[in-house]
Order: structure tokens, then sequence, then C-alpha cells
């Protein structure tokens, strides 16, 4: 029996969560080549609906994956699948970064990822002005993007991440142009301090600890 992991819990009926027409393009980049960090795209099956998605521009979402900081990665199946949903059910343009995770990397080595992979759809969007393609990801750009309605959403951690990202680019993010920054969706967003909150205080995770999250 073929199990897909939904938002981290299995579900042997989750495929019927999934249009056929986003069993999908997609491609894994680097984006970020001096610490060798991978971004994987998602984008719905055009080929049925072609011309619909020449004349009709998909939003960009980016989504951060959990962890606290110390686990996590774009390729854990709960990640994974929960981009396949969300590129299906929204019809959109799903970007998955990985970014550098504690104690190894300290922050704000997450963070500083999270921006870079940010940057480099905004490279993406100049070499498509520029040239009409993109060479990193060309057949995934060339039609039906609109790079001027991007969304990010960050679970966790990684709505930890989003939170510094509005606060970097701002109302319309202007320093991004030519995409455009339009909401952030932060999802049980992970924040700490040296005070302890009161659920911080009350009960960790089993896994996620104070002393792991504290390194």
């Amino acid at each position: 029996m073929n199990l897909i992991l939904i938002l981290g819990e299995y579900n042997k009926d989750a495929h019927k969560l999934l249009k056929k027409d986003a069993m999908l393009n997609g491609k894994i980049v680097c984006y970020d080549e001096k610490h060798q960090i991978y971004l994987r795209v998602y984008k719905p099956n055009y080929k049925k609906n072609y011309n619909f998605y020449r004349n009709n521009k998909m939003p960009i979402l980016y989504y951060l994956h959990g962890g606290g900081f110390c686990l996590g990665s774009r390729t854990w199946p709960n990640c994974h699948n929960c981009c396949l949903c969300l590129c299906s059910q929204l019809q959109a343009f799903v970007v998955a970064p990985d970014y550098r995770l504690a104690p190894e990397h300290r922050l704000p080595a997450a963070i500083e990822d999270g921006l870079n992979a940010v940057k480099w759809l905004q490279l993406q969007a100049k070499k498509k002005d520029k040239s009409n393609h993109s060479p990193a990801c060309s057949k995934l750009l060339e039609h039906g993007v609109d790079f001027e309605k991007v969304f990010i959403m960050g679970d966790s951690s990684g709505g930890n991440i989003a939170h510094h990202l509005a606060v970097r680019f701002g109302s319309r993010s202007p320093e991004l142009s030519p995409i455009r920054i339009c909401g952030y969706v932060l999802l049980a967003p992970f924040f700490g301090g040296s005070i302890r909150t009161k659920s911080e205080a009350q009960g960790p995770e089993p896994v996620l600890t104070l002393e792991s999250l504290d390194r």
C-alpha cells in the first residue's frame, strides 16, 4: 500500500487531494554555491491547459520548513507533500528552499539563507527580463509565472525566517525589483528569547528540548 505523508500524518487517501495536473513539473536548483544549499521548485503540469497558463500567470509561493532551526529539510516527506498540495490546490509555483541548521550553523545563518533564496528568484526574474529565459530554470519560468505576486510562507522556525524577511524587505519589497512580495503567512511561528515564555518553561517538546534550542 502506497502512503503519502500530509502535514506530518500518514493518510492513505491523501492522493485524492492532489489533482492530476499537479503531478507536476519540478526541478532541484543550487541557490547558494558557496554553502551548497539547494531548493526545489514545483509547478502544475500545464500541458493540458497550455493556453490558460500562457495567458494567465500563477503566483509564486515560498515554503520555509520548520524544525526549531535544528531539524528539518525540504526533502522530508511531510514538507514535500505539503508543497505538492499547495501547488495543486492553489495552482501556484512553489519554491521550497533548505537552509543551514544549528548547532553547526548558528543564527543568523538560517535567516541569511532565507534572504539568499529569495534573491535567487530576483536573479531569475532579471535574467528573464534581459533574455526572455532563465538558464537556471528556463522551462519552468518561461510561461505562466507572475514575479509580481510572490508570497512567503513559513512553518515554526520557517515562520521566524518569514518574519525577518518581512522586516527586512518592508512594504512592496522595493529592493527586490522586478519581483514583489505581496504577503507573508506565518504558521505557528517559532520565537524565543533570553527570558522564557510560559509555554517554553512549562514543557518543551521531546525532540526539540530547551537545551538543543539554546545551542
